[in-house]
């Protein structure tokens, strides 16, 4: 792994290896003062912790209140400082030691925010001045979507999971939009409903509280011309997708949602279980000036051989881009041995990490890169993604680690893959695109932009008519 690119290197490393003392001075200068729940604990929990820790929430406990927070003072502790690694929380696992660090709707804390958390509760955990608690949150209801209200909720079919099933992969039956015109998607998202208790009850197995671990899905619009449109893939825990404004995605009218392959598992208690789709449309008369890319996503289910009893195990998978491509987002896709996994560009001898996270099989993350940071490749660029695979005893993610595993649907087998999206850019908008950036961050020919290895070549300016040669 590299820390910065191979042109300019020795500028990157140093700056990039001054981050984690730079993080250190930052963390020992807040613990300095006495930490309190009021004043201190409650704003990080707010921001990064309530939107699923609340009454009628996803997660199994509300951390609202400081008779909520303080029985889980250690948990906290402990869960907040396990690093971007299955189990952390906020379940982000971004790597903050390398590659892009500027991402759309990150709830992950800084070192100074974990090491305030662990002060706390080393501290006995203090309730504070009741005058410096922040106002409270408020949340429309249970059914509160991220994207906001959607324009069009389409219901799949209900299901039922046994609490001891074993896995299960197939289609599941096709459901109507009922949509009456073409309308251009700004966002969506993916909910499982069901009659899980919200006291988290149920086995601690893949997604906790969920039986769906993950639905491919396009849309139809009938009539038998085979026309499927596939549309971003839904995972356990995965957030919503937001597109990119000038690239929206077209849902044509009648268009009927099909599966290509729904994984379900049981969580130890019968089940009852639907998805629900959210549509956010862009206004009517909005057209697109951007496509989505079709060479962007990569992986690799030929070469998967997975060791038992061991950690530490490797792969790879490389794609070419066939267009200038903006990288939106980077979803990384494992099964239960995956660990983590970075995606790297390789445009001639340049080659950059854009950016590296830890894996949880039980709560699945996309990351949407922010407008600014966003990689911009050029055709021809080398997309190479590196999976980290732990088949061992440490990990409790895996049923059996004594047992060798190959590429598969279920969560005993495997497998690799970046889902994440990107948009193509033509000569012109990519330009402008690097120009834009150049103008926003204030760039130098002497500054160092990852995932734009060509945003400081300025192309020469067009000469001025020659009066003498017009004549």
């Amino acid at each position: 792994m590299r820390l910065g690119t191979r042109i300019g290197g020795a500028i990157t490393l140093g700056l990039v290896a001054l981050l984690p003392a730079a993080r250190a001075l930052e963390a020992q200068s807040v613990v300095a003062e006495p930490v309190t729940f009021t004043r201190d604990v409650a704003p990080v929990l707010q921001r990064s912790c309530e939107n699923c820790h609340r009454p009628d929430g996803v997660a199994p406990m509300s951390l609202v209140t400081f008779e909520d927070v303080r029985p889980w003072a250690r948990a906290i502790k402990q869960r907040t400082g396990l690093g971007p690694r299955t189990g952390v929380m906020p379940p982000w696992y971004i790597e903050k030691n390398i590659g892009i660090q500027q991402y759309k709707d990150d709830p992950s804390l800084s070192e100074a925010e974990i090491a305030m958390l662990a002060k706390w509760a080393d501290s006995g955990a203090p309730r504070g001045n009741p005058a410096d608690m922040p106002p409270p949150k408020t949340y429309v209801d249970a059914a509160f979507w991220t994207i906001g209200t959607p324009d069009l909720i389409v219901k799949m079919q209900d299901l039922v999971v046994k609490a001891s099933a074993p896995d299960w992969w197939g289609e599941i039956a096709p459901a109507p939009t009922g949509l009456a015109e073409d309308r251009y998607v700004a966002a969506l998202e993916i909910k499982e409903v069901n009659d899980v208790p919200k006291d988290g009850a149920g086995r601690a197995t893949v997604g906790g509280r969920y039986v769906v671990h993950h639905m491919i899905w396009g849309t139809d619009r009938g009539g038998g011309d085979g026309v499927n449109l596939p549309w971003p893939v839904h995972e356990v825990g995965r957030n919503a997708d937001v597109f990119d404004p000038q690239a929206g995605r077209l849902l044509k009218a009648g268009s009927i949602i099909v599966t290509d392959s729904v994984h379900l598992h049981s969580n130890g208690r019968d089940t009852s279980s639907r998805l629900e789709i959210g549509f956010k449309f862009h206004p009517k008369g909005y057209q697109p000036t951007m496509k989505a890319s079709q060479s962007r996503s990569l992986g690799n289910g030929v070469d998967i051989s997975i060791k038992p009893m061991s950690a530490n195990q490797q792969l790879h998978a490389y794609t070419v881009l066939q267009e200038h491509t903006k990288i939106t987002s980077f979803e990384p896709h494992l099964h239960a041995p995956g660990a983590r996994m970075c995606l790297e560009a390789i445009w001639g001898y340049n080659i950059q990490t854009l950016s590296c996270a830890g894996y949880d099989h039980n709560w699945v993350r996309g990351y949407t890169y922010a407008e600014d940071a966003t990689p911009l490749l050029p055709k021809g660029t080398i997309l190479h993604i590196i999976g980290y695979m732990d088949n061992s005893p440490s990990n409790k993610n895996v049923p059996d680690p004594r047992n060798w595993q190959g590429s598969g649907n279920r969560s005993v087998a495997n497998m690799f893959l970046d889902l994440g999206q990107g948009v193509v850019l033509s000569d012109e908008q990519f330009m402008k695109e690097m120009a834009a950036r150049r103008e926003k961050l204030r760039l130098t020919k002497n500054d160092v932009v990852i995932g734009c290895p060509l945003c400081m070549i300025v192309p020469p300016a067009a000469p001025a008519a020659n009066s003498d040669a017009a004549r």
